[in-house]
């Protein structure tokens, strides 16, 4: 087959969204070789954020003629080439399809990610809404088949949305296989030094905001014994300023630390020198971080109220997300025994064999293969 993608966030977005697209195309690539990979981006300028895709002798980069044009090339002149180019699957990787009708031969799939703007629109401006509630709706009508990336957002899809089950597809992603690597002890030493980290810390990973919920975490720690250290590992935005303000007041900042610059090479020595990774996101499309630390063998706190069990397992220890007083608890009872960490990370490891890069290519390269 010949299977183009829609892959600006490949190239261009360095969370959620481009670690999917990045890492589905490399499985695709590495199990299925007898396929031809299109990926479709607007015009690149400089390095970006998927170089690898020119060396992958099966994949193939188109840009946009022009920098000016790119919105346009991707909505509407894109569907025109792909008929030329014998394709037989158009997959949008971002909840997004061209616009007009559907080229003659080929098939649409969408990955869906989340409906977060929809659940919690309060944490959205109403343009972004609107925009966001037309590109998913009319990308879900369109597609032939839809990619749900968690059983939680496939609820969403029918109950907001009211797409037909049927249409549906649940696969589960990966995270890089980079985390699957036990650091080598000189590396750990050298990325302990370099971020000033603590002997022992609580670790958290994501963009510090409202929905992260990564204050819950700070009153946690309020009620914790004095050696129990925090580190926090994202981009700052205007709820850093409430989750600082509350660390100075209860006189935290010794045992808070919050690193915003954090290299991607770095970040899984980093998971493997803490003692437990806590995520208690008030709501997710699935919740990556929680399969990076499980591959990184350290044990997970998280969340209830989404999909944040289907990503750690029954294993795994959840909270209610405001609910401080459970959250400390369950950190107190893992700080101090190695036997129970150890216990929950061999059955969290078992559970997380299903978020495999084989599993990923399989189970989407079937999605292709049912339409065509």
């Amino acid at each position: 087959m010949n299977i183009a993608f829609d892959a600006k966030r490949a190239f261009k977005n360095r969370t959620g969204l481009g670690n999917y697209s990045r890492s589905l195309v490399e499985a695709l690539h590495q199990y299925y070789p007898q396929h031809q990979y299109l990926l479709y981006t607007p015009l690149l300028q400089g390095p970006s954020l998927f170089d690898q895709a020119f060396d992958m002798p099966r994949v193939k980069v188109i840009q946009s003629p022009g920098k000016l044009l790119s919105s346009f090339w991707r909505s509407f002149r894109i569907p025109y080439t792909l008929p030329k180019k014998d394709i037989q699957v158009y997959h949008g990787l971002s909840a997004e399809l061209p616009a007009g009708n559907t080229p003659k031969g080929v098939k649409y799939v969408v990955t869906i990610h989340d409906l977060i703007f929809l659940r919690f629109p309060e944490l959205y401006p109403a343009l972004d809404r609107k925009i966001y509630w037309f590109k998913t709706k009319s990308a879900c009508d369109k597609a032939d088949l839809i990619i749900a990336i968690s059983e939680q957002t496939k609820r969403d899809l029918v109950q907001y949305m009211k797409i037909p089950a049927q249409k549906i597809r649940v696969i589960y992603q990966t995270c890089n296989e980079i985390f699957e690597q036990s650091v080598p002890p000189e590396q750990l030493r050298a990325v302990a030094a370099k971020y000033k980290l603590p002997q022992r810390f609580l670790l958290s990973v994501g963009t510090i905001e409202t929905r992260k919920n990564v204050l819950l975490i700070v009153k946690a720690l309020k009620q914790l014994p004095a050696d129990v250290a925090l580190v926090l590992v994202g981009k700052k935005t205007d709820y850093s300023t409430e989750v600082e303000a509350y660390i100075r007041e209860h006189d935290l900042q010794h045992r808070v630390k919050v690193l915003s610059d954090v290299g991607f090479a770095d970040l899984p020595a980093i998971y493997q020198l803490a003692t437990i990774f806590v995520y208690p996101s008030i709501f997710e499309g699935f919740g990556i971080p929680i399969v990076e630390a499980i591959k990184c063998r350290v044990p997970v706190i998280a969340a209830t109220g989404s999909c944040l069990e289907e990503a750690g397992g029954p294993d795994s220890l959840y909270v209610h997300p405001s609910d401080d007083a459970a959250l400390a608890a369950h950190i107190a009872h893992l700080w101090t025994r190695e036997d129970k960490r150890q216990e929950q990370i061999v059955k969290a490891l078992k559970y997380a064999e299903r978020f495999t890069a084989a599993h990923f290519a399989g189970h989407t390269m079937q999605v292709y293969q049912e339409l065509v």
